[in-house]
């Protein structure tokens, strides 16, 4: 049988844009202009030589192209009242935006959405900025775009099984959050071992060697290599979630090799190296006082004084533990050899907006940032809010502020740094009162410990130097320092080297949040790779959400991976 992105290439340039011609409706210059790059190298290769025609197109032709579109509607099985609202709403929306509303019909799996849902998105979309609001559009029609050719060319099968994997995990949730709809997996409560069996059994059925649940609460997966005594390599990530979350953060990471597994499995292909996959118990630290307790305990991690602290509920780890019937006398044993290892990789869904703005599906991630935190007090003189001149206060607030500002404009100076100020109090404060203390948060993160470093000088001076000129003082705790986790340059080329394979474009990029393998880092080299999150990259939020087609995507990197590591192991 024909392939057919083969005839596509082949195909006389009038036939091929025939071809295209319903993926842009009333665009042909889109086709076209596409067309040029050809042969394409994959299917996703074209998606994005798609997506570039119109990224590389004037304003005025954007903004043609967005007014070309058809009228929306109507939605699927509403009442006279659904019509009603989505005619009021559409109406504004033009009115505003001065284009007709646009949006996929289908969701992330390319199932059909609900008239509900898509009166929700609309909704929420006229709040957005008009220039926002005109990327978000272009974003539904390339997402439009990428359905219609998936329709053609055959649907995303382990896409659409890990997407299913995801939902079907997100049924098991604490109380008082699965009664709301919310997911929340905290360490070791019954929704977490309940996670936990159904992760062994789905690792069963793929067709791993071994599974079984450690000492912390690990899941731990191996898929033996063709020769005994093989090295390993190590993937996985960790299956509790934070409150009231989202479905993919860090679950997306055990699922996606363990799709790999299974299709090596069903060839009936061994490598030359063991495969183990780790869900980690726990990273989040949402129930007790510590986190990656998980990947912590592989690399001797674990501090034993944590087993006597208390949950909200005043139970202690070492309790939760027993109850568990998990082997604390065991935790010891779980600290790996690193010379077993070839290393450690990990997916993971990037939990912010820098692939969904660039349209990427996949990015390669150079490091982890290394993170410091402190909690600040300024301490200046409460007085009254009508009698007291500017020129006299020593306005502790105001003191926050404007160091708030300063960490704004020097993280923003420096590449890929970050800082935040994500709590600021004015105790026991009054509306007619001068704030005589104010308590916030610093949080400063680079790409490596000396831009960091840097950062964190750069702030505290700038703190002393604010106090001292506004006669104020102020008293400083630093409550976290972790240090950058650099991949490591092997195995970052070995994932650009797989993500390129798939004809996507390579992005490098750092990771601002903290993973598990920042704690494997410790031991191993490691890398990993970023899939593309969907509503602005929202993460640790209900509408955290990826697409069973990027997700395809990650699971075919992954598999090239293995395949090119497999060849250079046994070379």
């Amino acid at each position: 049988m024909a392939d057919p992105l083969d005839d596509l290439n082949a195909a006389p340039a009038a036939q091929a844009q025939a071809q295209l011609a319903d993926l842009y409706p009333h665009a042909p210059w889109v086709a076209e202009q596409a067309l040029r790059s050809r042969p394409f190298r994959s299917v996703a290769d074209l998606r994005q030589r798609l997506r570039q025609a119109v990224d590389d197109a004037s304003l005025d032709t954007r903004l043609a192209l967005l007014r070309a579109q058809p009228a929306f509607g109507p939605l699927p099985g509403a009442d006279a009242a659904d019509a009603e609202r989505l005619a009021q709403l559409t109406a504004q929306y033009a009115a505003r935006f001065g284009f007709g509303f646009i949006a996929a019909d289908r969701g992330p799996r390319g199932t059909p959405l609900d008239g509900a849902s898509l009166l929700e998105d609309l909704s929420r979309r006229l709040d957005n900025p008009p220039d926002a609001e005109q990327e978000e559009a272009l974003r539904q029609l390339h997402r439009m775009a990428e359905l219609r050719l998936r329709a053609r060319f055959g649907e995303p099968a382990l896409g659409n099984d890990i997407w299913d994997w995801h939902e079907a995990l997100s049924a098991y949730s604490d109380p008082g959050y699965a009664e709301k709809g919310q997911l929340t997996v905290t360490y070791l409560t019954d929704a977490h071992r309940a996670c936990a069996a159904r992760l062994s059994q789905w690792m069963h059925d793929c067709g791993f060697d071994e599974v079984g649940i450690d000492a912390v609460g690990n899941v731990v997966g191996r898929y033996r290599a063709d020769r005994p005594g093989a090295p390993v390599l190590m993937t996985g990530s960790h299956y509790d979630t934070v409150r009231n979350a989202g479905k993919y953060d860090g679950r997306l990471g055990i699922f996606v090799p363990m799709a790999c597994v299974r299709a090596l499995h069903r060839q009936g292909r061994r490598l030359s190296f063991d495969i183990e996959v780790i869900a980690f118990a726990e990273e989040e630290g949402q129930r007790y006082r510590a986190t990656f307790l998980g990947s912590g305990a592989l690399i001797g991690g674990f501090n034993p004084g944590w087993l006597e602290q208390k949950d909200a509920d005043g139970v202690t780890m070492r309790e939760a533990m027993a109850h568990a019937g998990l082997d604390i006398d065991g935790i010891a044993a779980l600290r790996r050899d690193p010379a077993a290892y070839l290393g450690f990789v990990e997916v993971h869904i990037e939990q912010g907006p820098v692939l969904y703005e660039l349209g990427l599906p996949l990015g390669v991630v150079t490091s982890i940032n290394g993170c410091v935190r402190h909690q600040v007090q300024i301490l200046g003189l409460a007085s009254h809010a009508g009698t007291t001149p500017m020129d006299r206060r020593r306005d502790a607030a105001v003191a926050a502020a404007e160091l708030a500002l300063y960490v704004e404009r020097r993280a923003a100076s420096d590449g890929d740094s970050v800082g935040t100020v994500g709590m600021f109090e004015v105790p026991s404060g009054s509306i007619n009162v001068v704030p005589g203390e104010c308590r916030f948060s610093l949080d400063l993160r680079a790409p490596s410990d000396a831009q960091r470093d840097a950062l964190v000088d750069d702030v505290l001076a700038e703190l002393a130097a604010i106090c001292q000129r506004r006669g104020l003082r102020y008293a400083i705790e630093e409550t976290m320092r972790a240090a950058a986790a650099p991949s490591d340059p092997r195995w970052q080329q070995r994932w650009e080297r797989a993500v390129d394979a798939l004809g996507v474009p390579v992005h490098r990029m750092p990771s601002g949040a903290g993973h598990d393998a920042m704690k494997l880092h410790e031991i191993m080299p490691q890398a990993m790779l970023f899939v593309r999150g969907q509503n602005s990259g929202i993460s640790h939020n209900p509408r955290e959400s990826t697409t069973s087609d990027d997700i395809e995507l990650a699971a075919q990197a992954m598999l090239g991976l293995l395949d090119a590591l497999s060849n250079d192991t046994t070379t």
